[in-house]
């Protein structure tokens, strides 16, 4: 099976209204974690092997997992016996299964994957953000990179800019633009990777994924850009927070797709 890999071990500093006491990946949008919304797009397209790197906080991950039934669910408790019985709904999270994997309090990005080199069976894996929504197509990634063979795909978004964008003619401004895109492509996560990523990076917890091992395999030509103009968010700074947060009790939530009928796996 496919297996998902998530980096759950960041300690958010640019969100610590929200992270003084949880780590990011557990940070909500419509009581729900940010976490949670990334795996069910998973499952959209029947993936359900997930492997999170976890760190900061990492138990407060594993306490929402090993009580996801009570925490999700309704149940009742006898309290003489502390017998209970759950009652929870038959949805795709039943097929949910997930590797906790502890990989280092400080360690960097490309370490975390690195140190999950062993719980990676098949010949490739997604490894995605555990802080950004979107709404894109899985299947077509995964075609996308087999097409192009090489091994690895990132995904390239082309954010809002946080600032307005003015056109000008001597000391006037002709033209304004408020939050346009930006006009190059970023990373966006999302990515592909063949098993031979994993003689780019190392375990050293200094081993950053974005700098030494993406430059290599760009020098290389092993790695490819799936551009997704669609939706793009990811949960940095606690205006980000708000603005997913107000999405969602305004019912615009363009990252989720599960309300549809679930997609078959490419």
């Amino acid at each position: 099976m496919t297996k998902v890999v998530i980096l759950c071990g960041g300690k958010g500093t640019r969100l610590r209204e929200e992270t003084e006491h949880k780590p990011k990946p557990m940070v909500g949008i419509g009581g729900k974690p940010i976490l949670w919304y990334i795996m069910k797009t998973f499952s959209y397209y029947k993936l359900y092997d997930f492997v999170l790197c976890l760190g900061y906080k990492g138990e407060a991950i594993k306490e929402y997992f090993n009580n996801y039934d009570i925490m999700n669910g309704d149940f009742k408790v006898n309290i003489a016996t502390m017998e209970r019985n759950v009652f929870i709904k038959n949805t795709d999270e039943l097929n949910w299964n997930i590797t906790l994997a502890n990989t280092g309090q400080n360690t960097m990005t490309g370490a975390r994957i690195k140190k999950i080199e062993k719980y990676i069976d098949g010949d490739y894996f997604i490894a995605t953000y555990g802080d950004a929504v979107a709404d894109i197509n899985i299947n077509e990634l995964i075609s996308f990179h087999k097409k192009m063979g090489k091994i690895a795909t990132l995904t390239g978004i082309r954010p809002s800019s946080k600032y307005g964008e003015l056109e000008t003619s001597g000391n006037l401004v002709t033209k304004f633009n408020e939050k346009p895109r930006v006009s190059n492509y970023v990373n966006g996560g999302f990515f592909v990777f063949e098993k031979k990523i994993f003689d780019y990076l190392n375990s050293d917890e200094n081993c950053v994924l974005e700098t030494i091992p993406l430059e290599m395999l760009s020098k290389d030509n092993e790695l490819a850009i799936f551009k997704h103009d669609g939706y793009w968010q990811c949960m940095d700074t606690y205006r980000d927070y708000e603005d997913l947060n107000e999405k969602f009790d305004r019912n615009d939530t363009p990252w989720i797709k599960w309300q549809e009928k679930p997609q078959f796996q490419a």
